[in-house]
């Protein structure tokens, strides 16, 4: 009789003890000694390969007779192997951004590439001349002269030469206020240094002729302003009380042999013009640096007032804080989007509500053609 592989169709085997319910043969019956159950096959299989010996009803030689019994399972033939997809093809990305940079006072041209924001501009910079990035003060674009209106803020044509100005002499100032005002518009370079940017013809701070345009404000009545932000500078300043003499510590841009002697007033009516070229490199102090199309005439106009209206309302001017502000409110319908929009990215700065309203007015004015 062949030998039975599968499920036991015996009646007689119904009636063995130790047999499961659904008929799968787990003891040898009279009928079908060979048999023998799949899972008793499974676990001798396991004893032998740990080499437990085996009970005397699985144990033993075969003969021949049961080898030729054996029902050989026909082996089916494999799927063929799923063609491997190409890899896919690598990203376009787009060529190395690098810049040609030099010491303001002379130097040989550097090459840099691969910051995002002014202060890794800086330790780029120092890398390339072999000084620390607490030396430079500020950079101009296509100028070795300090002139703001050559001043790097927030955006890089990627055709500008980048020139950076290092610390010079530095000198200290008695300053008495006659006015509310001293006639000081006061920057920083996004890395820590507060210096002046404009200085208002006749006033305090011109009478003293010391002071000049670039000079890094340092301390103010030996208290240190290293790392703070123009606002603040500016505030400090506003609130030396009339009459009462003060103390600035100040540093100068060093200077070439054929600057010296300079003093430099950036005209009004040019300061704050965008840089020129197709695309610029956009610096962000959050986030990475983006190459975007030069400003449109909209947006250059609109920056440009609302640049006079922080120094008007808070003493500073900062071209990228403008641009950002103007960001904010292009596409909102109404002040009080343009307020929570402004809050949500500049809210460190706690703008007053009557400049918000001026600058929502400013911006809709040069949207609506009325300048």
């Amino acid at each position: 009789m062949p030998r039975v592989t599968g499920f036991c169709t015996c009646l007689q085997c119904h009636k063995q003890d130790g047999l499961h319910r659904s008929c799968w043969v787990s003891l040898p019956c009279e009928a079908h000694p060979k048999i023998q159950s799949p899972m008793k096959k499974r676990r001798n299989s396991r004893l032998m390969q740990n080499g437990e010996s085996m009970g005397p009803q699985t144990q033993g030689p075969k003969s021949t007779a049961e080898e030729e019994e054996e029902e050989v399972q026909p082996t089916l033939p494999s799927a063929p192997p799923a063609p491997q997809s190409p890899p896919p093809p690598p990203p376009c990305l787009r060529p190395r951004l690098v810049f040609h940079t030099q010491l303001a006072h002379g130097s040989p041209t550097g090459r840099i590439h691969g910051f995002t924001n002014v202060k890794e501009l800086y330790a780029k910079i120092a890398e390339v001349f072999n000084i620390s990035p607490s030396e430079i003060l500020f950079c101009t674009l296509n100028s070795h002269k300090v002139d703001m209106q050559k001043l790097l803020g927030g955006q890089i044509g990627l055709e500008d030469f980048i020139f950076a100005h290092v610390r010079g002499e530095t000198k200290e100032v008695e300053v008495t206020k006659t006015e509310d005002a001293l006639g000081l518009t006061i920057t920083d370079n996004g890395a820590g240094y507060a210096f002046i940017k404009r200085i208002k013809e006749g006033s305090t701070i011109d009478l003293l002729k010391t002071v000049c345009v670039g000079d890094h404000i340092e301390a103010i009545n030996d208290q240190s302003i290293v790392g703070c932000r123009h606002y603040e500078v500016a505030r400090m300043l506003k609130e030396q009380t009339r009459g009462v003499a003060f103390t600035l510590r100040l540093v100068e841009p060093k200077k070439a042999f054929d600057m010296i002697g300079q003093r430099t007033r950036a005209p009004k009516s040019s300061e704050g013009k965008m840089v020129s070229g197709k695309e610029t490199l956009r610096l962000r102090s959050k986030g990475t640096a983006t190459v975007q199309e030069v400003p449109n005439e909209f947006e250059e106009q609109a920056t440009k007032k609302v640049d006079d209206l922080l120094e008007s309302y808070m003493g500073i001017r900062d071209l990228e804080l403008a641009a950002t502000i103007v960001e904010a409110g292009k596409d909102k319908k109404n002040p009080d989007d343009f307020a929570e929009a402004l809050d949500s990215v500049l809210g460190d700065f706690a703008f007053p509500d009557v400049f918000l309203f001026d600058v929502w007015g400013a911006i809709g004015d040069v949207k609506n053609g009325r300048v």
